[in-house]
């Protein structure tokens, strides 16, 4: 199996990355810092052995001894030269290149180019100082040339070399050598325990992950993001964006491959509160908010780390999409109470009829069956023709039977027409009123007039308004609880849950621009009559 570094978790692969930095830096650095060592002492070597050098040749007893080729003179000063110098060797030759003074008296005579087969001719007959560094009978050396003048200085009769041996430059760079790897080692041993600290605090700040999961969770999240039907936009502490979703974008009317991050959120929603949420601290929930000719609802949540704001997450839906859940809702909540009404009134009649056939009365039990069938056909007959509205029709029905449950009667005028429902008009809304109110006129009857009273209905929708109509049968309702029983909480029950049936319906009536009056009924009860505006302008969302 092939030896990856990805296998190992996160802090090791830090320690071992950051180690190997710090080591390849020092030892980079360790390698320039003795190669300048070690030309430096050689340049200051060589410079110093062509001082020493000119300062030889330009000595009188040194161009007399020259001049008369006297090795005996030159040998003892050359030796004592180089002595107080500390160089290697000095050696002094004539205007051949023949040595007359060498540390080494068995090479007397002999010609100094012998070493590194050297061009003695730069400087017998030219007359150039000049430093080299060669392998010369004495050793690797540093050395320097000078030419020795007559005492008119006119004539070039001899030369002199001096050398330093380079063994003592390599001693010297030795040593540092030694030095520069202890401080080698300790800048590795420092830059292992930083990465330990600096991987472990890494680690707390990603929750230990590692970067795989950080990056395959990075892959989930958005994937969820892009998969959920509302919009979502965050924005981070400065307020530029740094997420948008699909549908957001389809919402939006943008397109998906618009590159949204790092713009400021003013740019898209000039009149956005996300920065508010961003300086206040306060979610807000189930906001409505208009972007152009579109409503939507909106939720907006701070973001936190610690107790630090770091951004602002919207999400928001069309507020048409939620207004169709809702009647679909409503629909099937009346479908329900419809269906439980009607099975607990026929199971009521199933069993009188299963009664009256077991004493025999079997005409009393056709005629029951009979009247039953023609007032459920005459029921359904009159809202086929009077409301083609499948919902509005489905309350009236749910309510007839749920008052003929209770013992009571819905008596719907069959003069009655609604057939003139402006398509804009929220359905949900308009069965909400409704049923409420008569939900309230049969126990406003049921508690005072008893069981078998008639609650009537009657509806229209000529003129500009829709309007209905509901008496009831019970004990009234004074010109003082008239101001006051629209208020939330108003009720003449003692049980918690109550009051807040009417609040709804003048608050439904307030958004769709309706009005609502109460009368004495006749012979008692109350009249209550509420009028919709049929015109979309006269409704508010």
């Amino acid at each position: 199996m092939r030896f990856s570094i990805r296998h190992f978790p996160l802090k090791t692969r830090m320690v071992l990355i950051l180690g190997l930095i710090a080591l390849l830096q020092t030892g980079a650095l360790g390698l320039f810092a003795l190669h300048y060592l070690s030309s430096s002492l050689q340049e200051q070597m060589g410079e110093r052995a062509l001082h020493v050098a000119k300062t030889i040749a330009a000595i009188p007893q040194i161009i007399e001894a020259v001049e008369t080729r006297n090795s005996a003179v030159l040998q003892p000063i050359a030796q004592s030269l180089a002595e107080k110098t500390q160089a290697r060797f000095v050696v002094i030759g004539d205007s051949n290149g023949l040595r007359l003074a060498h540390p080494n008296q068995e090479r007397l005579g002999l010609s100094m180019s012998e070493d590194d087969d050297d061009d003695l001719s730069p400087t017998l007959v030219q007359g150039l100082a000049q430093v080299t560094r060669a392998e010369g009978s004495l050793g690797r050396s540093m050395r320097a040339r000078a030419p020795i003048f007559d005492t008119d200085g006119n004539k070039i009769i001899g030369i002199v070399s001096v050398g330093y041996l380079l063994d003592r430059v390599e001693t010297l760079v030795d040593r540092y050598r030694l030095t520069l790897a202890l401080v080698i080692l300790g800048a590795f041993g420092f830059s292992v325990l930083t990465a330990i600290w600096f991987a472990g605090h890494f680690k707390k700040a990603i929750f230990g992950l590692e970067p795989e999961q950080i990056g395959r969770l990075f892959q989930e999240r958005d994937a969820t993001l892009q998969s959920v039907r509302e919009g979502i936009i965050a924005i981070n502490a400065e307020g530029l964006i740094t997420t948008v979703n699909h549908a957001a974008c389809r919402m939006l009317g943008l397109p998906r491959d618009s590159t949204l991050t790092g713009t400021p959120i003013q740019h898209l929603f000039p009149d956005t509160r996300m920065l508010e949420v961003l300086t206040n601290d306060t979610p807000q929930f189930d906001q409505e908010v208009r972007v152009g000719e579109l409503q939507f609802i909106v939720n907006r949540l701070p973001l936190h780390q610690g107790d630090r704001i770091t951004g602002v997450v919207s999400s928001f839906r069309r507020k048409d999409e939620l207004d169709l859940l809702s009647r679909q809702l409503t629909r099937i909540r009346q479908y329900a109470d419809s269906l439980r009404s009607q099975a607990h009134e026929y199971s009521n009649k199933l069993h009188t009829i299963a009664g009256l056939i077991q004493i025999g009365a079997t005409d009393e039990a056709l005629n029951l069956i009979g009247q039953e069938t023609r007032d459920h056909q005459a029921l359904i007959h009159l809202l086929v023709e009077a409301v083609p509205d499948p919902i509005l029709a489905g309350c009236l029905l749910g309510k007839y039977n749920r008052a003929r449950e209770l013992g009571l009667m819905l008596t719907i005028d069959p003069d009655s027409q609604m057939v003139d429902l402006p398509p804009e008009l929220p359905r949900e809304k308009l069965v909400s009123i409704i049923g409420n109110l008569l939900d309230n006129a049969f126990e406003a009857t049921l508690n005072h007039g008893g069981p078998q009273q008639a609650v009537t209905l009657s509806m229209t929708d000529l003129g500009n308004d829709l309007i209905f109509e509901i008496e009831d049968r019970g004990p009234g309702i004074s010109p003082e609880d008239q101001q006051r029983i629209f208020a939330k909480g108003t009720t003449s029950k003692s049980e918690p849950g109550h009051g807040l049936g009417l609040h709804l319906v003048s608050t439904q009536l307030q958004q769709l621009g309706g009005t609502i009056t109460i009368e004495p009924g006749t012979p008692s009860g109350s009249r209550i009559t509420i009028y919709i505006p049929k015109h979309p302008g006269g409704m508010h969302d």
